[in-house]
Parts: structure tokens; C-alpha cells; sequence
């Protein structure tokens, strides 16, 4: 387990990004009504275009957590991509918690956003292999 395990973290981590990010701009994630009323106030473009912008976004995690040599882009991307994910549970508490029962039960959808804590710590956990010196063999 502590050969493989921070291998098939970052492999895992990397697989799951490049997946449910390719759905944004393809329209087929189950999270886009979601995403799209969480950035219907920003600038620049329209929704549906942030929506593209995000899920490549999340290709371009995907991809930096496959090479190890990478490793410290992927996390920087995904601490920025983190701080989006978590706008809903603020501007959007109406859809991402049960009725008068805000901030203790979330709705499938606050549910969805609050499991990113779990992403955070795997990529810190797969980010503490940084440094180590790989061993021979």
C-alpha cells in the first residue's frame, strides 16, 4: 500500500478531473445547471462559455496530476478551481441545503460540493510525495 497507494491517488485524482471536466463543455454533466447558476453574475463571458472555461479547467488538472513532474501545477490549479466549487454552498445556500437547515443538511447538491474537502486532502496527501526521493526498483 504505500508503494501504490499515492501513485494510484494521483492516477485516480487525474482520471476523475480529465472525466467530469470533458462533460462541461460536452453538455452532458449533471452538475452544469448548477455551475451555470453559480456564474451567471461573472464578467467576460456568457454562462455557458464559463462553463467550457471551467471544465477544461479541470482537463488541465486532470492531465497535471498523470505526470509527477507536474504535480505542484495540478495542485495550484486545483486549489484555484476549489475556490469556485465551494461559491454555491454560499451564493446559491437555497439550492445547496435543505430548507431552514443551512449550514448542517445539504441538498444532493451540497453533498456533491462539500466532498471536495476529501479531493483537498488527496491532492495534499499525493502533494507531500513532492519531495520524496523515489526508490530504486
Amino acid at each position: 500500500m504505500a508503494r501504490w497507494g499515492s501513485i494510484l491517488l494521483r492516477i485516480t485524482l487525474g482520471i476523475v478531473f480529465i472525466w467530469f471536466g470533458l462533460l462541461k463543455p460536452l453538455g452532458l454533466s449533471p452538475a452544469e445547471p448548477l455551475v451555470l447558476a453559480t456564474v451567471g453574475w461573472m464578467p467576460l463571458f456568457d454562462a455557458y462559455t464559463w462553463l467550457a472555461v471551467i471544465g477544461w479547467w479541470e482537463v488541465a488538472i486532470g492531465v497535471t496530476f498523470l505526470f509527477r513532474s507536474t504535480l505542484r501545477i495540478a495542485i495550484a490549479l486545483l486549489f484555484l478551481q476549489m475556490v469556485g466549487a465551494f461559491m454555491p454552498l454560499v451564493i446559491l445556500s437555497e439550492i445547496t441545503f435543505q430548507s431552514g437547515r443551512v449550514p448542517y443538511a445539504p441538498t444532493m447538491e451540497g453533498q456533491y460540493i462539500i466532498k471536495n474537502l476529501v479531493i483537498i486532502a488527496a491532492a495534499l496527501a499525493v502533494g507531500g510525495t513532492v519531495r520524496a526521493r523515489r526508490r530504486p526498483g
